[in-house]
């Protein structure tokens, strides 16, 4: 058996945490024995949920997974990187329109801190579609995004939605 590296850090808005999270963080559950979900504010995005909310969220969601640690983060991602002892940036590529953003930031991190490696993962086929925005669109209309997000944040989404 492959020895697994030690700790890479996945970051995201996670707003919400979806299916198709869960399975990169799986998949990168393979290779490092420990991943680091760091929950970002970004500056760009009005989220729906608050940090505490996303925090809870995926914790919940990743409730029976090892090796997980859940924290919120600010700043540049290579500096946060570099203080939990990383060695590596985990990210999701569902399509080639991800790509050229993703392999810009990378190079970018690699700049500023050669010794952090940039992993692309990509989700399974079934959530390789997924992203937070349209499942937030689709139950904001009512629609059924239950086989694409964790249980409990269905009922989150309900309650959001139910206010507006």
């Amino acid at each position: 058996m492959q020895k697994k590296l030690n700790i890479a850090v996945y970051p995201g808005t996670f707003d919400p945490i979806t299916n198709g999270h869960i399975d990169i963080i799986r998949r990168a559950k393979k290779i490092f024995q420990s991943v680091i979900i760091a929950v970002a504010p970004n500056p760009k995005k009005i989220p729906l949920f608050n940090a505490s909310e996303r925090l809870e969220m995926i914790q919940e969601a990743t409730s029976g997974m090892t090796g997980i640690r859940i924290e919120m983060f600010d700043g540049l991602l290579v500096h946060y990187v570099r203080k939990k002892e990383a060695t590596a940036i985990i990210r999701g590529i569902r399509a080639v329109s991800d790509f050229e953003f993703e392999f810009q930031m990378g190079l970018m991190n690699r700049k500023l801190r050669p010794d952090i490696e940039t992993l692309f993962l990509m989700p399974s086929e079934e959530y390789s579609y997924l992203t937070s925005t349209l499942i937030k669109e689709v139950a904001s209309y009512g629609g059924d995004v239950s086989d694409l997000v964790p249980k409990g944040v269905i009922a989150k989404l309900r309650e959001k939605f139910k206010e507006r």
